[in-house]
């Protein structure tokens, strides 16, 4: 079952309905999440074609030979993190109007973290390694 969130950019020229399968609250502590957002980028997991509405507003930079991060051309708004030659997205979760029933399960490029900070949540946590292996292996399967 899916649970439809409602989102939009600081200004409110991109918009986004998505329809995630799961709650899954992720934080990412790699120095490109935490230079782009001032702190760990917290996301939700949406695999499948994505609908905007004002695509026209949205730039892409390339953060990385396999991932591609979005923000709104007008307002600046961080908007997801995209693994290039996939439909898998890491939406910024305050972006959503409408988020409720979170769970904080996941912390990814652990040992990235600055030590000045921790989570109080219990939540599984993986490396740089485990992350770059990950890609790799969805690389090889596409």
């Amino acid at each position: 079952m899916s649970t439809q969130y409602h989102g939009s950019c600081l200004c409110g020229k991109v918009k986004f309905i998505v329809p995630f399968q799961n709650t899954n609250l992720s934080a990412c502590h790699c120095h490109i999440c935490r230079k782009w957002s001032a702190g760990p980028l917290m996301t939700l997991t949406y695999s499948g074609e994505i609908v905007t509405q004002g695509q026209e507003y949205i730039s892409h930079y390339n953060s990385s030979e396999w991932a591609e991060r979005a923000f709104c051309k007008e307002c600046g708004s961080h908007l997801y993190y995209h693994l290039k030659g996939t439909n898998n997205y890491y939406f910024a979760t305050w972006i959503f109007d409408d988020i409720k029933d979170l769970e904080f399960t996941t912390e990814v490029f652990i040992d990235n973290k600055p030590s000045c900070y921790d989570f109080a949540n219990h939540t599984h946590k993986l490396t740089e390694a485990d992350i770059l292996a990950m890609v790799a292996k969805n690389s090889s399967d596409n």
